[in-house]
């Protein structure tokens, strides 16, 4: 069975006006479906049909396939991104999520100026994470198609899309007012919270 591009857990204009539905159609229904469609292409070259994601992820990383590795991991890193943003509502973080950014971070702004920081200082396109590491919460970014899934002892907790066609149409190629305007009004703290059991990675992944 073919992999397929995951609907969206809101409608396209309930994240506005930080995203508008406009870059929703072109970022989930162009850029990430162009990713599930040339992934499905290539598992069928490479003999992994029947392979989950998350093996089809790894098994091209072994494999020193880059581009299956390439479009695969951006299948899951956008099927994970879309997860960690709900509409504007002004939830906060909650229970043990929340005691560690404060231990961590002195507070939710300061990871969120943090995760700005790495999200801005990042050279070209690629991903911003807040992973687990150990027992500890971490932020770290990963080129390109990168994924924390592709890195024995990272578990993803929430990521920021800092490629261009994340941004281009609302900011016009602004990283910084991009990562505002998400980081400020849409993530879903709910779902971060719910990845520090570590089973963060299965929910982006889809069966073979």
């Amino acid at each position: 069975m073919p992999f397929s591009l995951p609907a969206l857990p809101y409608a396209k204009d309930r994240l506005a006006p930080h995203m508008s539905a406009e870059t929703l159609e072109y970022h989930h229904g162009k850029h990430h479906k162009a990713y599930v469609d040339k992934t499905n292409e290539l598992i069928v070259e490479q003999g992994l049909e029947g392979t989950s994601l998350l093996d089809v992820i790894r098994t091209a990383r072994e494999r020193g396939e880059t581009t299956l590795f390439n479009q695969s991991a951006q299948v899951w890193n956008h099927s994970f991104f879309w997860q960690c943003l709900a509409p504007p509502e002004g939830q906060p973080p909650t229970g043990q999520l929340a005691e560690m950014i404060e231990e961590t971070f002195g507070s939710t702004a300061g990871l969120l100026d943090s995760l700005k920081a790495e999200a801005l200082s990042h050279f070209s396109n690629g991903w911003a994470w807040l992973v687990l590491e150990g027992d500890q919460l971490k932020i770290t970014s990963l080129h390109d198609a990168d994924t924390p899934v592709a890195h024995d002892g990272l578990k993803p907790l929430l990521t920021l899309d800092v490629w261009e066609h994340a941004y281009y149409i609302d900011h016009r190629n602004v990283r910084a007012n991009f990562a505002d305007a998400v980081l400020g009004n849409l993530i879903n703290w709910e779902f971060v919270g719910s990845n520090l059991d570590g089973e963060g990675e299965k929910r982006a992944d889809q069966p073979g």
